[in-house]
């Protein structure tokens, strides 16, 4: 009875993990009916509605939505965890571990995650654009006389959307789930209604529908691999936000409900067509039965996409978050909106970006059906960066043989590859766009990562062994005054700048004297018990060594106060910060230089409006000294 009753437990802990996914994990791709059917057969490359081509197509989705989101994503890559985490960063991670890898490997593969995750920003601006179009979109299909609204309409709601940001969505977020399990089951019924009209649709599950198709129609097949690859969007998704909800609700919530349902609309979708080849100017909308319904539909669908846009927004603040905490981008602010759920974040600076390029991209593109050439590109190159890196994993970390590494390499890059090449023809059509978005964000990302490696080796370079220093004190030192002073450094070997510059100016030294290590490291979280360590040294001299994960939220005063459990207890009215603050200074385009000169003023510009280190680790204002030199990267 007991057994039954924690199984029970079990299952209805899992149904109602599994609903709450439904109002992140899949928003996105639970929106990509409103356009995908739209694009193939009445988009830029539009293909003639017949009985052949409606099901070649819905063949090619249905066994697009099986390999790359149900085999790929949902079965195998899922496996790929950082300690629960998903995601490119924690995929990069795993990857980076490779035993005997050379520096130029290594290299490769941190580009390529760093790559992978410049690209998410273009997602993250082009499906709000994209999804909240296509919604309002619905309104012309309602009558004609609203086509002139449904820009100014898109633009209002994104821009709610982005200014409800800073709120957080605590109070919201319990609805996402059951409005998206309501939308889904929208676009089942809606799809079930068609299918009833026409069931010879559902023959094309069989996949010799997809092959004729492909091998009748070559070239059309080609081009209509860019507008099917519009079903998969979102589908790293799956990926990137198990860390929130795990693998096993996400597996369970797609294979129960969403896969069916979703593909259920997409036949429904076909049946209508092959019913009335007319309905290819808006085949979402045209399937309801009852004009009625039209405008509830409607409104059903922008808050659908509002939700999905919520996602990948909250997954750029993220990404962001964790960028800083590898050492990939300069330190920004970050809010916290929830007490309870530690990965609410709000990051402004982020938030006003975003609202203004998805602003530019709705008034630019002006129509769903143009975003779509922008669309599918980023998405195929992310799960290509995917493929390839979850490659390595399966070698490197989990031993594969090479035949079964290479097999699977090959089967998903093959598919991966296809969608990607039928993409590439759409660069000028507006595939430019997540492209320089992307490379732009890569070198953003990248040069703040060289920047920092410099000028580490740089303050390396022109520091003082500590032990040597401690040692010279035995012999008479400067004068010591009491209180405490906590050095902040990025190498516990060597004497911190701060401290030699405040020796060399104030000729005091206090008491105690803390040197401060923070780490992060490559795992989502580390256990409190595992952060901090205290290492007491002579002459009244400590180092403090705190780990981080690129999750955790970095707080000072915290590890301040799990010190006293470790023998070193500090009181704040008689503790004194000191930290360093370094101004960069480019070097001369004549003089040979590590970085390229136009990295080295972008770096510049980075690190002069980086937020400062008290602001991020949460050190109290009134209680920091900054003392401040000139460096020249070598």
């Amino acid at each position: 009875m007991s057994a039954a009753i924690e199984a029970h437990g079990e299952h209805s802990g899992l149904a109602a993990t599994a609903l709450a996914a439904m109002g992140v994990v899949f928003g996105d791709i639970g929106t990509s009916p409103l356009y995908t059917m739209k694009e193939v057969f009445g988009g830029h490359h539009p293909l003639a509605v017949t009985p052949e081509n409606v099901l070649g197509i819905l063949s090619l989705v249905f066994w697009a939505l099986t390999i790359t989101v149900s085999l790929k994503y949902v079965l195998f890559i899922t496996k790929a965890d950082n300690k629960g985490e998903g995601g490119i960063m924690a995929l990069t991670a795993l990857a980076l571990r490779t035993a005997n890898a050379s520096p130029r490997v290594l290299w490769m593969m941190s580009a390529l995650g760093i790559f992978g995750a410049a690209l998410f920003y273009g997602d993250a601006v082009i499906t709000p654009a994209m999804s909240v179009l296509s919604a309002v979109e619905g309104l012309e299909v309602a009558t004609p006389l609203l086509k002139p609204y449904v820009l100014p309409i898109t633009v209002a709601i994104l821009i709610v959307l982005f200014v409800f940001q800073r709120h957080g969505t605590a109070a919201v977020g319990a609805l996402f789930g059951p409005v998206m399990m309501f939308w889904f089951a929208t676009l089942g019924l809606l799809g079930l209604w068609n299918v009833i009209q026409h069931p010879s649709v559902l023959a094309a599950i069989n996949p010799w529908y997809a092959v004729s198709f492909g091998i009748g129609h070559q070239g059309m097949a080609f081009l209509a691999l860019g507008s099917v690859v519009l079903a998969i969007t979102g589908g790293e998704a799956l990926y990137a936000d198990m860390g929130h909800f795990g693998r096993r609700a996400i597996k369970w919530a797609w294979f129960s409900f969403v896969f069916p349902l979703l593909y259920l609309n997409y036949l429904g979708q076909g049946a209508l067509i092959l019913d009335d080849p007319t309905a290819i100017q808006n085949p979402f909308f045209l399937l309801v039965p009852s004009e009625i319904l039209l405008i509830p539909l409607v409104v059903l669908a922008t808050i659908a996409t509002v939700i999905a846009s919520q996602a990948v927004i909250s997954g750029a603040f993220s990404l962001t978050s964790q960028a800083m905490q590898l050492g990939y981008c300069p330190r920004i602010r970050v809010n916290f909106t929830s007490e309870r759920e530690k990965g609410q974040i709000y990051v402004p600076n982020i938030n006003w970006l975003l609202l203004l390029t998805v602003i530019i991209v709705v008034l630019g593109f002006r129509s769903s059906s143009n975003l779509a050439s922008a669309y599918g590109i980023a998405v195929t190159l992310t799960m290509m960066i995917d493929t390839i890196l979850a490659f390595v994993v399966v070698r490197a970390l989990w031993k594969w043989s090479w035949p079964r590494a290479a097999l699977f390499l090959v089967f998903f890059v093959v598919v991966d590859f296809a969608f990607f090449s039928a993409n590439v023809i759409k660069i000028l059509d507006g595939g430019w766009f997540p492209l320089v978005l992307g490379f732009s964000v890569f070198a953003l990302l990248s040069t703040w990562r060289l920047g920092r490696r410099l000028l580490y080796e740089k303050l390396q370079q022109d520091s003082i062994p500590l032990d040597a220093f401690i040692a010279s004190l035995a012999d008479g030192g400067p004068h010591r005054v009491g209180g405490t002073g906590v050095f902040l450094t990025a190498s516990p070997e060597g004497v911190p700048r701060a401290l030699l510059h405040n020796l060399y100016h104030n000729k005091v030294l206090h008491e105690r004297v803390v040197l401060l290590h923070v780490a992060s490291e490559d795992v989502p979280h580390v256990p409190e018990d595992e952060r901090v360590r205290v290492e007491a040294l002579a002459a009244g001299f400590h180092r403090v060594f705190v780990r981080y994960g690129f999750k955790d939220d970095p707080n000072v005063p915290q590890v301040m106060d799990m010190c006293a459990g470790l023998g070193l207890r500090f009181e704040m009215m008689e503790t004194s910060f000191f930290l360093g603050r370094e101004t960069v200074v480019t070097m001369p385009i004549s003089r040979r230089a590590r970085m390229a000169y136009w990295r080295q003023i972008l770096f510049t510009w980075m690190f002069r409006n980086a937020d400062p280190a008290t602001a991020f680790f949460k050190i109290p204002p009134n209680r920091v000294v900054e003392l401040g030199a000139q460096v020249e990267l070598a």
